[in-house]
């Protein structure tokens, strides 16, 4: 059998996680029992291998009985980001911090059916890094959070790592680009999020919609489809443990593009009349934020068998693949 529990299951990512974790399992092993944690569950899940858990990972409760059977591997994807845990720094400390470090404790005495220590994957995110970047990002580059969203998830990896030190789990946490393509509409939309301009381009160029983009048609991003993500976050739960680096902690490859090279694409699938309906009202603060990233090279992530899409074209394809 095998037990998995996957925090901010009712997500983006969270849901295109469940999804692929029900239909193929992990590492080749079906999933027996899925324990879901999340504030709220929008209907009952129909799979009944699935258990939801509804409230907040803080409480000691509710992640108890996530753990009260074996479990095999855990997903953290839960967080608060990066704006509302800047508004509310309680709610950003007790759900990016605190509760990342309770879920590692309880871990100290969950094993899996076979007695080892169970997986954990920890998303963390590449506001680690701040918004002072170096003209060229590797896997050597110091991180340096300009937001205690950043800083918390930094800590996260600390924790990560120290809990595999410990022998609690065996750990690793993926930095996690903007990962495209949320909805347009609904509790997964990022409506409200300053980067939704990202994942919006597909949708409504797709349906002929028109689109304002905060930034300019040169603005250059990392980006990274849902699919390959969720391809990558299992990879981390099933890659042999003794190749992970000393510190558990990776950035995801990504495609490096630039939104125009985005849209002549979009334009190219769907039609060219839709590069009319593309406007541009650049925003200076959304333009340093999203669109104003340098080269990225992660030799040691692919090395490990992380991916990012492979081209633009297939970006396209499992950003909104449905």
């Amino acid at each position: 059998m095998s037990h998995v529990v996957v925090t901010g299951s009712e997500g983006f990512v969270g849901q295109a996680l469940v999804q692929r974790l029900l239909a193929d399992g992990l590492g080749g092993r079906p999933v027996t029992r899925l324990s879901l944690l999340d504030i709220r569950f929008a209907a009952p899940h129909a799979d009944a291998r699935v258990v939801q858990l509804a409230g907040s990972i803080a409480d000691p409760d509710l992640r108890g009985r996530a753990c009260m059977h074996p479990v095999d591997a855990v997903f953290h994807l839960a967080s608060i980001p990066g704006g509302a845990a800047e508004k509310n720094y309680e709610l950003g400390r007790d759900i990016n911090l605190q509760a990342t470090l309770g879920l590692l404790e309880d871990l100290r005495e969950v094993r899996t059916a076979a007695g080892a220590a169970p997986r954990f994957v920890f998303a963390s995110t590449i506001a680690v890094y701040g918004e002072h970047l170096p003209p060229e990002v590797n896997e050597a580059t110091l991180p340096n959070p300009g937001l205690t969203y950043g800083a918390h998830k930094l800590a996260g990896e600390y924790l990560v790592a120290d809990a595999t030190r410990k022998g609690w789990c065996y750990g690793c946490s993926l930095r996690l680009p903007g990962v495209v393509a949320r909805p347009v509409t609904g509790e997964n939309s990022g409506a409200g999020m300053m980067s939704a301009f990202m994942s919006q381009l597909f949708w409504r160029l797709a349906a002929g919609e028109p689109i304002m983009v905060p930034v300019t048609p040169n603005g250059v991003a990392w980006w990274i489809s849902v699919g390959a993500c969720v391809d990558n976050l299992l990879h981390a739960a099933t890659v042999d443990p003794a190749r992970l680096n000393p510190r558990r902690s990776y950035q995801m490859p990504v495609l490096r593009l630039t939104v125009s090279e985005l849209v002549d694409a979009l334009c190219a699938r769907h039609g060219e009349d839709r590069r009319a309906l593309v406007t541009y009202a650049p925003d200076a603060f959304i333009q340093k934020l999203f669109a104003s990233y340098p080269p990225l090279h992660t030799p040691e992530a692919e090395a490990l068998g992380l991916r990012h899409d492979g081209d633009i074209a297939t970006l396209i394809d499992r950003a909104t693949a449905v």
